[in-house]
């Protein structure tokens, strides 16, 4: 069920007013979007955050401004960081990777720290809704599935508890540990507690199913820099697996708490759409 390598129509990634608020992007019309049209009025901003200029260990330097010979090994694994895309083989244009999925107003990396694709990973955590006799709660012959959903302290936006991967590690690591640290708020977690965390991550992430793979519709991309992830389900079907589980937000997340998983639903990002390809696997309602 995972993502083919096909480019979605972006849309957050070209809303107006660029993430934090510090530009605003040039105006991109659905039609414009493809690299493949023609378009010599194209002129978007140029910005990269102050934060991602710092030059922090997640972040690369500005390699536009430098050297061939000091380029990175775009479209491969460069090192420890990871710098392949699951859309395929990028074009390289003015020294830096373009964006596969086509124009977004802003040139740059934004809040973003790689040149090319930033590898994130999302794990979807699911039970069934009950009610207080331990029943699974019905609508239409089909079960209400909920999830583990956090608010972003940067958007205040509710989100799936993922995260970036770091530089050297796996996606399944990745997986747990942004769990951990923003839905169990682990990073505050005394010795003791860390272990029983891990404990209990280890159980629920026992199994998964990848859900998605691929090119997402980020609110933070710029034409040089935007986000990959893997979205993975860890479902408890008998309703047990979770009961030990005590949801504390930490981290990156301003709250937690378990959510409907329903059309109407308003979440960061694609994340709405992982949700509902999670509701189609399980059979729940939609």
């Amino acid at each position: 069920m995972a993502a083919t390598t096909a480019c979605p129509l972006h849309v957050r990634a070209r809303q107006l007013e660029y993430q934090g608020g510090a530009v605003s992007r040039f105006p991109v019309p659905d039609e414009k979007v493809p690299w493949t049209v023609e378009w010599p009025e194209y002129k978007p901003v140029d910005y990269t955050a102050p934060v991602v200029l710092k030059g922090p260990v997640w972040a690369d330097p500005d390699f536009r401004k430098v050297k061939p010979d000091a380029l990175p090994k775009y479209n491969s694994i460069d090192g420890k960081v990871d710098r392949t895309s699951f859309t395929g083989g990028y074009s390289i244009c003015d020294q830096v990777p373009r964006n596969p999925c086509g124009r977004t107003g802003l040139v740059g990396r934004g809040l973003l720290g790689r040149w090319g694709p930033n590898h994130a990973a999302d794990p979807i955590v699911s039970r069934w809704k009950r009610n207080e006799a331990g029943e699974m709660v019905k609508v239409e012959g089909k079960g209400v599935l909920e999830f583990v959903a956090v608010k972003r302290k940067d958007t205040g936006e509710w989100a799936i508890p993922g995260g970036m991967v770091d530089a050297g590690d796996t996606v399944s690591a990745t997986l747990k540990k942004e769990f951990g640290e923003e839905a169990l708020n682990s990073l505050e977690a005394s010795d003791s507690e860390k272990k029983e965390i891990e404990e209990q991550v280890n159980t629920i992430f026992k199994e998964g199913k990848e859900i998605y793979k691929g090119y997402v519709d980020d609110p933070r991309n710029t034409d040089n820099a935007w986000m990959e992830t893997v979205a993975v389900n860890f479902h408890d079907d008998k309703g047990d697996a979770f009961s030990k589980v005590r949801l504390q937000a930490g981290d990156d997340a301003g709250a937690v708490k378990w959510t409907e998983a329903t059309s109407s639903l308003s979440l960061y990002a694609s994340h709405q759409q992982f949700i509902r390809q999670v509701a189609e696997l399980r059979g729940a309602v939609w």
